[in-house]
Formats: structure tokens, C-alpha cells, sequence
């Protein structure tokens, strides 16, 4: 009996140990997002007309740092300044510049203008101010005309006028 009140308290004893708890570490506000939301859009806007349309799965502000973080895919709709929709590019994650509405796609980018040209790339840039597109990643353009592969790019929004910097590709020409 005195055996077994030894291994009962025993046992009791050691059951009663304290288990180890995780370190907590502080970190700066300024690494800490001031905002995040899940499965939102932003809508980009000048003069009460809508230049795009941003949708996230996960986007965190960093207000003291002026940019925001986009993850878990993204799509943005372009328009054009008569508010008429011209392309869409989706990617994996990218980051807005709080300061002047600049946009960068990093991660299976791709842009299809309404007008049938698709891009894809790596990594794109996309300036507020002058609508332009800019990358100086590896480019696949394929238009109901051509298809043109190359290191570094530089276009409209629309796609319509881009320039290719090191082609590679092939184009079909009318005559």
C-alpha cells in the first residue's frame, strides 16, 4: 500500500512540472501593419474617375512605413481616362506605394488587355502618374499577331504600345 501511495504521489508530482513556454518578443510598431484585411478591394481613383480596382486576399498597411503589402493572390482592373475598362493583371503578391499609388506584381504576373494581348512576367511596375507598365524581368507577349519573348519591357497599360528591350520571338507580318 505505501508502495503505491509513493508512485501515485510520485507520478502527481511530476505531472505537476512546468512545461516550457515559447519565448514572446517585442517588436517595433513600425514592423507591425497598422491595418490588415482579408478578401478586399481598393479602388484607385483621380478626380472622381476610377483609374483601377485592386481585389487581395490579404493586405497590410504600414502607415509609418507609407506602402502596403498585398498577398494571397491579387487582381487589379485598369481603366483608361474615359473610364472605360482596359486590361487585368493578376499575380501572387505586391505592394502599393502609399505616397504615390504606385504598384508592383511580383510572382506569375500576368496582364490580358481587352484587347486579346497577354503578358506574362515575373515581376511588373505599374506608375500611377503615367499609366505605364515596366518591367525589367523576362517577358512572353503573345498578341493575335505575334509572340514576342525578351528581358525588360516598357508599355501602356493597355498593352497597345510596348516596347521590348532584348527580343527574342517571332511576329507575323501582313505582307
Amino acid at each position: 500500500m505505501r508502495f503505491c501511495f509513493v508512485l501515485v504521489l510520485s507520478l502527481a508530482l511530476l505531472g505537476c512540472e512546468e512545461k516550457i513556454k515559447p519565448s514572446v518578443v517585442a517588436l517595433p510598431d513600425e514592423e507591425l501593419p497598422s491595418q490588415e484585411s482579408w478578401n478586399s478591394t481598393i479602388t484607385f481613383s483621380d478626380s472622381a474617375k476610377v483609374k483601377a480596382i485592386l481585389w487581395a486576399g490579404h493586405i497590410a498597411q504600414f502607415s509609418a512605413r507609407r506602402y502596403t503589402l498585398l498577398s494571397d493572390s491579387l487582381r487589379v482592373d485598369f481603366f483608361d481616362a474615359d473610364q472605360h475598362h482596359t486590361s487585368v493583371l493578376t499575380a501572387k503578391r505586391g505592394k502599393v506605394d502609399d505616397a504615390t499609388q504606385d504598384f508592383v506584381a511580383y510572382d506569375s504576373v500576368i496582364v490580358v488587355s481587352d484587347s486579346g494581348t497577354t503578358l506574362k512576367t515575373d515581376s511588373l511596375f505599374w506608375n500611377n502618374s503615367t499609366r505605364k507598365i515596366t518591367t525589367q524581368a523576362f517577358v512572353d507577349i503573345v498578341s493575335p499577331t505575334e509572340h514576342i519573348m525578351g528581358h525588360g519591357m516598357e508599355s501602356d497599360q493597355n498593352l497597345k504600345n510596348y516596347k521590348i528591350f532584348r527580343v527574342t520571338g517571332s511576329a507575323v507580318t501582313k505582307e
